[in-house]
């Protein structure tokens, strides 16, 4: 079905007519009116679920919604021309109360940032929204959305929440001049090309500068000529933090937003975050300016400070953890660069290729750095060794520059035995898995937790799959690994008490790393092998083996609540750490700690205490 409202002039028309918009004068409502997104919703379709009412303001345009206690059973319906949410909704009911449309309906969305801007230059209108002061300071005092540095408390938000208008739309036979001439007017960034309903692509002011005016192309020429063509695209309900990721991984500012086959509208990097020096957007983006090693030294020391903004956010440590790698994949991924910039172009192809803690998406800001190479077959040592040996050197050593150490034990690509064919690591997983010694298992811990950062990917996939095979039932490989895991337990006493490292420079403190995350990491990597399963990240692999049978759906969501938890721990304290300016560190001092978090805590070590137990006792006859 198509909106009947969709343009600006037609709803201001709307807007005329309501007791509360109907305050402002003509130009008011018009550029009010520009920055509201209409959506149609079905009977039954949850607009904002429980708790999220705060996150924008809903004026119904046609239909009837459902606003609903879902706990106590409480509910109200309201008609056309009702507001709901932001500021709209009584303070006691925005936390605890959801929408859902009662019938077909039209709803005209409002962002935070446009209404809290709105009220600052109409003080009147404060009278309508009596919530507003409510939903924008939670009862901690942090700041929420709207506020300076709150945006990232988006991150959990579906980005249709963003979306500030309706989209504006080309056919891509139009003149670059007509396109320009629109944007100018219409003061946008950005315009979507679209032939026959569908998206054909997109053009940016970026792409006027550096595509029309920079080599003097004919500004006649179709807007086509200079556009990106099929775009990289979000469906509307992924949340906010996906567009954030994706933006940063491939160093974009504007992202369409499907519902379907139709648009939705376009976010840009703007709309994710106020904070620009701090946001993983324009820091991607500011990595990829660099032309020096030393330049990229300077933007990373940004990190840490950009995970001090998601630990104030309250963002979830899984997606921090995507956030905090996506700014390691674009350093490395830039140093690459850089790296075939000073020495040619790869003679063979390969594949750069993250392991340990980057390739599971799982990098805090205190990372040592875990790679290698994957190359093609067509490797000669005589003809192409001093190039990959200098270009690895290059990329590690510029990593180190950024921060991320150098490996202690020379798991990284710069090191010969960690460089090499594809060949060769078949053999290397092949012995492995047949022979599993100590070293062996310890490699394994390492090198099975791989994702491609550059370079020819199927190098790696088809690498992947031939493994998962290999490890898939192989019983004694399995019982050998488990064993190797059971050698990280959670600090507990006998009767369940908390036990601290007892000496040294860390002393009286837990190792939240080696004591709590990295046991649920080698839980979910035996399931993953057992299984065959292909994902990485820690939470992915939980999700998926618990479909697959591996362990059960219950035991599955315990360990990612557990993982969330330490996760969460950990980041906040190395969050203190930094504004205290010490250098970040794993190891939590119970003090630091309430007495509801320290008892979280206990829960989360036995969870994981009881999980290894229980796998130990399967795998346990599997060496003999």
């Amino acid at each position: 079905m198509t909106l009947q409202l969709t343009l600006p002039a037609a709803l201001a028309s709307t807007l005329a007519q309501h007791p509360v918009w109907g305050q402002l004068d003509d130009a008011s409502r018009a550029t009010l009116a520009s920055q509201f997104t209409c959506e149609e919703a079905r009977a039954g379709t949850a607009l904002l679920a429980q708790g999220q009412l705060q996150r924008r303001l809903g004026l119904i345009l046609s239909g009837t919604m459902e606003l609903l206690d879902p706990d106590l059973g409480l509910g109200v319906r309201l008609q056309g021309g009702a507001l709901f949410g932001l500021g709209a909704t009584p303070a006691p009911q925005l936390a605890t109360w959801q929408a859902t449309a009662a019938s077909d309906c039209q709803i005209a969305w409002l962002a935070p940032e446009a209404l809290l801007a709105l009220c600052q230059r109409q003080p009147q209108l404060a009278y309508f929204f009596s919530s507003l002061s409510t939903a924008r300071r939670g009862h901690d005092g942090a700041s929420h959305a709207g506020e300076p540095g709150g945006g990232l408390n988006l991150l959990s938000t579906p980005i249709r929440a963003l979306i500030k208008r309706a989209p504006i739309t080309l056919a891509p036979g139009t003149s670059i001049r007509a396109a320009a001439t629109l944007m100018r007017d219409l003061r946008v960034s950005s315009v979507l090309l679209v032939e026959q309903d569908h998206l054909f692509g997109l053009i940016t002011d970026r792409d006027l500068r550096n595509r029309v005016l920079a080599p003097g192309l004919d500004i006649e020429r179709p807007v086509a000529d200079i556009a990106t063509l099929a775009p990289l695209t979000l469906p509307a309900g992924s949340p906010a933090f996906e567009a954030l990721l994706l933006m940063a991984r491939h160093n974009i500012h504007h992202l369409p937003v499907m519902d379907g086959q139709r648009i939705l509208g376009m976010i840009t990097a703007t709309d994710l975050s106020e904070q620009h020096s701090t946001s993983a957007v324009y820091l991607a983006g500011d990595i990829y300016k660099q032309t020096t090693v030393a330049g990229l030294s300077q933007v990373s020391a940004r990190t840490q400070l950009l995970q001090q903004h998601l630990a104030a956010a309250n963002a979830s440590a899984y997606s921090s953890g995507h956030i905090i790698t996506a700014i390691a994949d674009a350093l490395t991924t830039r140093l690459i660069q850089l790296a075939e910039a000073q020495l040619g172009p790869a003679p063979i192809d390969y594949v750069w290729v993250a392991a340990g803690s980057q390739a599971r998406n799982e990098q805090s800001a205190k990372s040592d750095q875990d790679n290698c190479m994957i190359l093609d077959d067509r490797y000669d040592e005589a003809a192409h060794g001093d190039y990959f040996r200098a270009f690895s050197k290059f990329v590690c050593d510029g990593l180190a520059a950024c921060g991320y150490i150098h490996c202690p034990g020379d798991m990284m690509a710069m090191t010969d035995q960690w460089r090499q064919p594809r060949a060769r690591w078949t053999q290397y997983f092949q012995r492995w898995v047949d022979a599993p010694e100590p070293m062996a298992l310890m490699l394994t811990c390492v090198f099975f937790d791989l994702r491609a950062i550059h370079g020819q990917t199927e190098l790696l996939d088809t690498l992947r799959h031939e493994v998962l095979q290999r490890t898939q039932g192989n019983s004694l490989f399995l019982a050998y690994m488990v064993g190797n895991a059971l050698k990280h337990r959670p600090p507990l006493g006998l009767f369940g008490q908390i036990s601290l490292i007892r000496s040294g420079e860390n002393a009286r403190t837990i190792d939240l790393k080696h004591s709590g995350i990295v046991p649920i990491v080698d839980l979910a990597r035996v399931y993953a092998l057992a299984g065959a399963v292909a994902a990485v990240n820690t939470h992915d692999r939980l999700e998926v083996v618990a479909q697959a049978g591996e362990v059960s759906a219950q035991s599955a969501r315990d360990l990612r609540d557990a993982l969330e938890f330490l996760s969460q721990l950990r980041i906040a304290h190395q969050a203190r750490q930094t504004q205290q300016g010490q250098a970040p560190d794993n190891f939590l001092a119970l003090e630091e700690l309430s007495n509801f978090e320290r008892s979280h805590l206990k829960d989360a070590f036995q969870v994981v205490q009881t999980l290894q137990n229980v796998l130990g006792q399967r795998y346990q006859s599997g060496r003999f």
